[in-house]
């Protein structure tokens, strides 16, 4: 069944879910939470059909707030029963009220139940101060769904409260069970690991983040052509324990001293990741040292990039500062060669001079012999 109302308000969308309720004969007791879903028109579809299959695995009234970009005051309401075991509500909302949807929101939450907020595309910075967010137990993000996906990961992590998760930590749910088991089966220390994933991927950064939180060791991030993440190399003293994914679905696993076998490793949907992630309600304090240590990667490659720019500009410098000392020295060379050469001019002169006085003197007397000789004949 589905209802369309259009100009209304929240009590008039909560008349028409008890009527529609009462008319096929299903009551909401059976109901475990309410999934608050703030999304743009562009993300709509894609959506709806996450929450559908969502709901189908945890029953519960689905509130999709679809904001619009007109100016013009206005809320509009479409409640679907009977799709799955519990409701969808689609709330779309524009001009002032799209800026207070929570208030249009709260009186549709159900009573005594946990509320979960999931932004499927971009989410506000800190989406525990977000007022949709404050109204939720849980709040899920989803920094693939972003512009920047790596960009979003570290906005999250820096901003990150309890009851925050994102679905990039439950995308590595599966590459963290097969890395946990390879150590349960050979235990050994490990000396350096290297995850091998596409450049833009935001799960690769924080099962790196994840890795050095546990194993207290450095972690190579290596650029691969994808897709996801394709490897997975923690180095012992026995051999590397390998996991390796070329194809996003068969991914091989190696460990020393064992035949290497196949494994299951498929790229999950969507859907399957917000299913997962409403089976808990709790605090999850590993995502929570995981994002800590994300933040820790990212400043110390920060300071590692500041250093490296700064020794780049440092050395031209030293080569100007060189060059600079140089140039006097080499005028200082010159000059002293040109006073060299002056004095030797001079010394020379000097000697020529005496030598042509005396050449002067003899001159006149031999002509003066000659004439004598000259006058006696």
């Amino acid at each position: 069944m589905i209802i369309e109302l259009n100009d209304t308000t929240s009590a008039k969308i909560s008349s028409a879910i008890v009527k529609a309720r009462r008319s096929i004969g299903s009551p909401a007791s059976g109901m475990v939470l309410t999934l608050i879903v703030p999304v743009e028109e562009r993300n709509f579809d894609d959506a709806l059909q996450a929450c559908l299959a969502a709901g189908r695995e945890h029953p519960s009234r689905i509130l999709i707030v679809v904001t619009g970009r007109g100016r013009r005051h206005r809320l509009d309401a479409e409640v679907r029963i009977g799709e799955l075991p519990g409701e969808i509500i689609v709330v779309r909302v524009a001009g002032d009220i799209a800026r207070h949807a929570d208030s249009v929101v709260l009186p549709l939450l159900l009573p005594d139940t946990p509320v979960v907020v999931w932004w499927p595309g971009n989410s506000p910075e800190d989406p525990g101060r977000d007022p949709l967010g404050a109204l939720g137990d849980r709040r899920i993000t989803d920094a693939m769904g972003a512009v920047r996906p790596l960009k979003a990961l570290e906005v999250r992590a820096r901003h990150h409260a309890p009851g925050d998760t994102d679905l990039t930590w439950t995308r590595i749910t599966p590459w963290r069970v097969l890395l946990a088991a390879s150590l349960d089966q050979y235990p050994a220390p490990i000396s350096a690991v290297s995850i091998e994933a596409a450049r833009d991927n935001a799960p690769a950064n924080l099962l790196a983040a994840w890795l050095e939180c546990r194993l207290k060791v450095d972690v190579q991030r290596v650029d691969s052509r994808g897709p996801g993440i394709t490897a997975v190399r923690m180095t012992t003293p026995a051999g590397d324990i390998a996991i390796t994914r070329e194809d996003g679905l068969l991914a091989s696993y190696l460990v020393p001293g064992q035949p290497k076998r196949l494994v299951a490793l498929r790229r999950r949907e969507v859907n399957q990741l917000l299913a997962e992630e409403l089976r808990r309600m709790d605090h999850d304090d590993i995502f929570e040292a995981a994002s800590q240590m994300l933040v820790t990667r990212l400043e110390r490659a920060t300071r590692r990039t500041a250093a490296k720019k700064a020794a780049r500009k440092s050395a031209p410098a030293k080569k100007t500062a060189a060059a600079k000392k140089a140039a006097p020295a080499k005028k200082s060379t010159s000059a002293a060669k040109k006073t060299t050469s002056a004095a030797k001019k001079t010394t020379a002169a000097r000697k020529t001079a005496p030598a042509k006085a005396a050449s002067a003197k003899k001159t006149p007397a031999r002509s003066t012999r000659k004439a004598s000789g000259r006058t006696n004949g």
